[in-house]
């Protein structure tokens, strides 16, 4: 479904969204894009409903209706993943450079303009920007709550906050969708676009808020059980590598608990006990700088053995090494 409206010019910048069951956090979303300074017939919003079951639809009617976005809504299909429904998004795309945001985000007023100046300076560009915790919501932060924090470059190229030029994802074929748990398709797509003669580039004024979910320990701790799908993307893309930790850790926590492990198994050595405690005092600074209560050091122990097991399991399957 296309505005009707008549618009003198084409897009200088297509914003392409994927969502999925979160209507809500969709109408806040929309109102950032109705903000921008970039003005509104400037650019165009692709938003691909990737198999929502809530009120969506709903919300994207009723902003076409409002007419102030140059909207276009592809029919709503089933639910097959973010990385193909933003392949379906950027593929509707007429402007020459694609910018892509999350349905939990809401981009500041200056995000677009900021993009697309950076952008037309170096059309080869993969321009990327900050992602911080939504201050509106900083209440809900704590051990178990979900966000984003990217306050420089990150070779991670997170869709939440990054645009390319239309030309370079035709030629590289868009995200790999045989990621389909959401999780690397990301740093895939970055990787490729940078071996097909991208260059990166960050604009820290290109600033989008992600929203601040809590959630009980539960829901948090499925988090940890992603990196078995992001090892596959450090596996087939070596220039990754340095974001591990030294080079093999998946997690800076990763060989303190391996260390405190060993403590376990030399229990009958007295001196054995000492192997824990850089384990123990990095707890407890997790504990600190979360505001956490001292007792959720317990959960964040679970957290890195659920994801070092997870990291192991990736290792394995995609045969690389990393811990």
């Amino acid at each position: 479904m296309l505005d009707e409206r008549v618009t003198p010019r084409a897009p200088a910048m297509s914003v392409v969204v994927a969502t999925h069951n979160r209507s809500l956090r969709l109408t806040q979303l929309l109102a950032g894009l109705r903000a921008q300074t970039l003005p509104l017939d400037a650019f165009e919003v692709i938003v691909v409903d990737d198999g929502s079951s809530d009120a969506t639809q709903e919300v994207l009617t009723g902003e076409a209706r409002r007419g102030h976005l140059r909207l276009c809504i592809p029919p709503p299909a089933e639910r097959a993943g973010p990385a193909a429904a933003r392949n379906a998004g950027w593929r509707l795309a007429r402007a020459p450079f694609v910018a892509f945001t999350d349905d939990d985000c809401v981009p500041t007023p200056g995000w677009l303009e900021t993009l697309l100046t950076a952008a037309r300076r170096r059309p080869d560009a993969i321009v990327r920007g900050r992602t911080l915790p939504n201050p509106a919501e900083a209440h809900a932060l704590g051990s178990f709550s979900k966000t984003i924090h990217i306050d420089g470059p990150s070779a991670n190229f997170e869709t939440c906050n990054v645009a390319y030029p239309r030309a370079l994802l035709e030629r590289i074929g868009g995200f790999d969708e045989s990621y389909g748990t959401g999780a690397g398709e990301d740093s895939d797509l970055g990787c490729r676009a940078l071996a097909a003669g991208g260059v990166p580039a960050f604009e820290p004024e290109a600033l989008v808020h992600h929203a601040v979910v809590a959630r009980k320990p539960a829901a948090a701790l499925r988090d940890a059980l992603h990196a078995e799908s992001v090892v596959r993307s450090y596996a087939q893309h070596p220039r990754l590598r340095r974001n591990l930790f030294l080079g093999v850790f998946y997690d800076s926590s990763h060989p303190l608990l391996l260390t405190a492990l060993g403590a376990l198994f030399a229990r009958r050595r007295p001196a054995a006990a000492l192997l824990a405690v850089p384990y123990a005092v990095h707890l407890r600074r997790r504990v600190a700088a979360r505001g956490a209560r001292p007792r959720h050091a317990a959960f964040f122990a679970l957290f890195d053995a659920v994801q070092l097991l997870s990291t192991l399991r990736g290792a394995r399957k995609h045969r690389t090494f990393i811990v």
